[in-house]
């Protein structure tokens, strides 16, 4: 990690979850991240006292929506007239939806993809530009998830569309790997189990029915994953890191 100390990082979702633990991450392993997320005032409360071990690490908070590209074109705008330039993007920022797929509307999915594939992808063009114009080292990773992998339904809960969201993510994945071949950027996905985020909290999902007493893994998992990932060396390219909590059956209470 230390050939990143000083660098840049775009972390969106940084104010809870996931994106909350990996900039914490970050900035410890002295890297500036630059956190895109709706809750600005979140981020700076939770970033206040996160310091790197060199003093190197920095955290700035930008309000961004990825359903909407003028807030990550003005988001964008703001590190390369602040900054100048990317070396790691994590796209992080996700939502799900606590409706069955017969009582939700176009209005649904069109949070769901906006969010999960379209904001993915339009950060990526973004990141990757400025990373190709500057002619630097950099690394995308994206939060994908084993929903991506199969279908998986749990009893008591739906997840509408959500596994084809993820799906789409893998794949998009793998599309921009194939055409930054010959550049300086890897792009990785990360693929988590159940991870104990507010994620059902903040879509109002109904748990009473179903059996949260299992294994779960924490974001500071999710944290590490990436900081293994992007502190490989430039000849190490990891595709897709499955990540499942320990003691996880697979199959059981579950289609």
């Amino acid at each position: 990690m230390q050939r990143w100390a000083g660098k840049i990082a775009i972390v969106t979702g940084a104010s809870s979850g996931n994106g909350l633990a990996i900039a914490k991450a970050l900035v410890r392993h002295d890297v500036v991240v630059v956190g895109f997320a709706r809750r600005k005032n979140k981020m700076q409360t939770e970033m206040q006292n996160v310091k790197g071990k060199e003093g190197k690490g920095k955290f700035y908070a930008v309000e961004c929506d990825v359903t909407k590209s003028e807030s990550i074109e003005q988001a964008f705008q703001w590190v390369k007239n602040n900054l100048g330039v990317v070396h790691i993007l994590v796209n992080n920022a996700g939502v799900s939806t606590n409706k069955k797929f017969m009582d939700s509307s176009r209005l649904d999915w069109e949070k769901l993809f906006n969010t999960n594939v379209l904001g993915y992808i339009d950060c990526t063009k973004r990141a990757a530009k400025i990373m190709m114009d500057a002619n630097v080292e950099g690394h995308i990773v994206n939060m994908n998830s084993t929903g991506g992998h199969e279908i998986i339904t749990f009893d008591g809960m739906t997840v509408n569309l959500y596994p084809a969201s993820k799906h789409a993510t893998r794949a998009a994945t793998e599309i921009t790997h194939k055409e930054f071949y010959g550049s300086k950027i890897r792009v990785s996905g990360i693929s988590p189990g159940l991870v104990a985020t507010n994620i059902t909290k903040a879509n109002n999902f109904d748990l009473s029915n179903v059996n949260m007493n299992q294994p779960m893994l924490e974001p500071s998992d999710i944290a590490d994953a990436v900081i293994y990932i992007i502190g490989t060396p430039q000849r190490v390219h990891i595709c897709d890191l499955v990540i499942r909590p320990f003691g996880e059956l697979k199959y059981e209470g579950q289609k």
